[in-house]
């Protein structure tokens, strides 16, 4: 089976400035993948290639070259019609520092294959309109715009709600979580903080400590990735359970890497890690180790938050997801999916409006 590539880039723009600990986001500049058959014009495959600016392996400054390579040199491809051929193709033809080209192109040719009507997998989200439960993330800013997501995300339902830390002083962002707490306690909303790196190696016990006591879910990333003796011995005596992330960005020992941190979870990023196969072998290692994981969006349209949700359906998870991000960009596609009373659903009777 031969496939033709093409793209089409926008510029998403954000409702808001975007605060994390590693600065503000006001755009998103994404490349939307689009898969066809010369003799099937009518049927057509999309996938998403959005590096994270400072964070993605492939955030570079020739990427728009780099993807039109990869655009000619995968028409040439003779694909097969199953799913695992097609995945283990992308993998051998495109490299792992490219992560998200790969999970660009996975979708597409998935999508394409399923009849090019958004399906990329078999799952309860897409075939069953069964909804996952998500957290409601609450960027930084100043203490004021923080308290009033927070009010909005439990005014919409959201029984887990997840707060970036690191930016503004650690004491107000304490009383911004005890003002959730003293409204709200943990068996009615479940807190989960993200770090994003900003604790320094020497305090970050004493700062996992005075967080405890708020009874936390978790806190994702609390020290800068690639510090794997730290971070193993901060994960030794926790007094809260600490997720990775960032950490498990270009790592190809995934089995060792976790042997060596033993971390209580782990997030998966799709289009950070290397794509569906790379995502489904890291939740392999992880459960063969009784460690938890939950999947997240790295701000992708919903071209790949559709794609990303669809992954995270198969595994039937009972833990809140991080798929809450569809409504970020004034300029996003219009697409069924609906997020409601802290879960996203399928609606088929909305439209998917096409990349142009």
């Amino acid at each position: 089976m031969k496939i033709q590539f093409d793209y089409i880039k926008r510029n998403l723009i954000f409702r808001f400035d975007a605060g994390t600990s590693r600065g503000v986001l006001k755009s998103k500049e994404v490349f939307w993948i689009k898969a066809f058959q010369k003799d099937k014009p009518e049927f057509i495959g999309w996938g998403e290639a959005a590096p994270l600016v400072k964070l993605s392996p492939d955030d570079r400054p020739d990427f728009e070259e780099i993807l039109c390579a990869y655009l000619a040199k995968l028409s040439k491809l003779d694909w097969g019609r199953d799913e695992l051929s097609i995945l283990k193709a992308i993998s051998e033809e495109v490299p792992f520092n490219l992560p998200s080209i790969r999970f660009a192109f996975e979708t597409a040719v998935l999508d394409l294959l399923n009849g090019g009507i958004k399906r990329i997998l078999k799952n309860d989200f897409f075939d069953h309109l069964k909804p996952l439960p998500i957290n409601g993330l609450i960027w930084m800013g100043d203490e004021g715009f923080m308290k009033d997501q927070i009010d909005q995300k439990l005014e919409e339902g959201f029984a887990c709600i997840k707060m970036k830390i690191g930016a503004i002083d650690f004491g107000q962002e304490l009383e911004l979580l005890q003002y959730i707490r003293s409204n709200y306690g943990p068996e009615e909303v479940t807190l989960r903080v993200d770090a994003n790196g900003a604790f320094a190696p020497d305090e970050a016990l004493g700062k996992l400590q005075r967080l405890s006591s708020l009874s936390l879910h978790s806190i994702e990333q609390p020290i800068v990735a690639g510090q794997v003796d730290a971070m193993a011995e901060l994960c030794l005596q926790t007094p809260l359970p600490i997720a990775l992330d960032e950490e498990l960005i270009g790592v190809k020992e995934k089995g060792l890497l976790l042997d060596q941190i033993k971390p209580q979870f782990i997030i998966l990023k799709p289009s950070l890690l290397g794509g569906i196969k790379e995502a489904r072998e890291w939740i392999q290692e992880a459960e063969e180790r009784e460690i938890g994981w939950w999947m997240t969006s790295a701000l992708e349209s919903n071209v790949g938050l559709n794609a990303i949700t669809q992954l995270t359906s198969q595994y039937k998870p009972d833990l809140p997801q991080g798929l809450g991000t569809g409504k970020l960009f004034e300029n996003n596609l219009a697409s069924p999916l609906m997020v409601s009373s802290g879960q996203i659903n399928y609606n088929p009777k909305i439209f998917w409006e096409q990349p142009s």
